[in-house]
């Protein structure tokens, strides 16, 4: 895990450097539903939330897809003259009795979700599993849009932006798919495979699909790739997990007000042009938002954790995800307070594991570490 770093050091580079990161959003074309201008989403989402002056703009963005007893839920909204016009479902619950209520409670959830105009909305009787997780999902993605909204504003004469964003890992049938992409002068120079499936067959399609799909991203500069033949679900997979870190990039630009590279960056990627990161001790932070960490997968379960930050500080810490089942309950139960108590307590990621769920602590860590790296501290 990598090493982490107070929240007071969020980029105070000037807005040039935000908007830069707007450009990377010409990569995305507006044929592919799951690859509109999410930089306009943001922009429209704060424009649909806050009731604020200027120009409506369009868009859609994907929130995180949030693990429920039954299987992922991942909403997508679509939004457009500053309100959200279309909800629709990514990835449901399938096989079984959940077909039927997949069937049943999408529309609605759908339908409501427009309505409210937020994710404030009621569960739909007999589907109280995939209602939260399409929630926490729609939540995410206004969170995102509300993230990059700042994204829109001052693009003219933006400076070229660089840096590396990891996607969200996409599950898939034959098992998780993510992407890291690396950005320099607003174009994406490489792409590469963080996780892909592995074991028997699988072993052979993902060595010669991936070399495909890497090479497609970067010659076609947008997820709008042709999946390779042979490799439909990892294909599938990595569209999504590549859309997922594009949308980081503009959540990101976002949330710091700045050249938000620095935090974005997995540790092991070549480091970006040191152009966009702020100086040591460059000032107090000036972060708001809401912003939740990627999902990490423990030997016991999934953990992932979400930040409220005002004024620079952490104000609250929760766990989106977290093991379940078993003796896991009773671990979960006591570990998750103490860990997001001393989140808000150290204001960064250099907590101390709760005695007796190493695991869990240590994938909190990581997510919490990522919900930072996107506040851009």
């Amino acid at each position: 895990m990598k090493k982490s770093h107070p929240l007071r050091r969020v980029v105070l580079a000037g807005a040039a450097t935000v908007s830069g990161i707007v450009l990377l959003l010409s990569l995305k074309p507006s044929s592919d539903p799951g690859s509109a201008q999410a930089a306009g989403a943001g922009a429209a989402a704060q424009e649909a939330a806050q009731g604020g002056a200027g120009a409506a703009v369009s868009g859609a963005i994907t929130g995180d897809a949030s693990q429920t007893q039954y299987g992922a839920v991942q909403v997508r909204v679509t939004v457009s003259n500053g309100k959200i016009t279309k909800a629709e479902m990514v990835q449901a619950p399938k096989g079984g009795q959940s077909d039927q209520i997949t069937a049943d409670a999408v529309p609605k959830l759908n339908q409501a979700a427009l309505t409210a105009q937020s994710a404030d909305i009621d569960a739909v009787s007999g589907a109280t599993f995939t209602s939260e997780g399409y929630k926490k999902s729609l939540q995410s993605a206004i969170d995102k849009m509300k993230a990059s909204a700042g994204a829109s504003q001052g693009a003219a004469g933006a400076a070229p932006v660089s840096g590396t964003f990891e996607g969200d890992a996409a599950q898939t049938q034959y098992g998780a798919v993510q992407v890291r992409i690396t950005v320099s002068n607003n174009q994406i120079t490489k792409a590469e495979t963080v996780q892909a499936p592995k074991g028997g067959r699988s072993d052979q399609i993902t060595a010669d699909a991936v070399p495909k799909l890497n090479q497609a991203v970067v010659t076609k500069q947008s997820p709008d790739i042709d999946a390779v033949s042979g490799a439909t679900y990892t294909s599938t997979g990595y569209k999504q997990s590549l859309q997922s870190a594009i949308d980081k990039a503009n959540a990101s630009a976002g949330a710091q007000g700045s050249g938000a590279q620095e935090g974005s960056q997995a540790p092991e990627a070549p480091k970006a042009p040191e152009a966009s990161k702020a100086p040591e001790g460059s000032g107090n932070a000036q972060a708001g938002g809401t912003f939740t960490g990627d999902a990490v997968q423990t030997d016991y379960g999934t953990v992932q954790v979400r930040i409220t930050v005002s004024g620079g500080k952490i104000t609250k810490a929760e766990t989106v995800q977290a093991p379940k089942g078993g003796r896991s309950d009773q671990i979960t139960a006591d570990a998750v307070p103490k860990l997001n108590q001393a989140a808000v307590a150290a204001g960064s990621a250099d907590i101390d594991a709760v005695s007796g769920a190493t695991y869990t602590s240590g994938g909190y860590r990581e997510s919490l570490q990522s919900a930072l790296d996107q506040a851009g501290g």
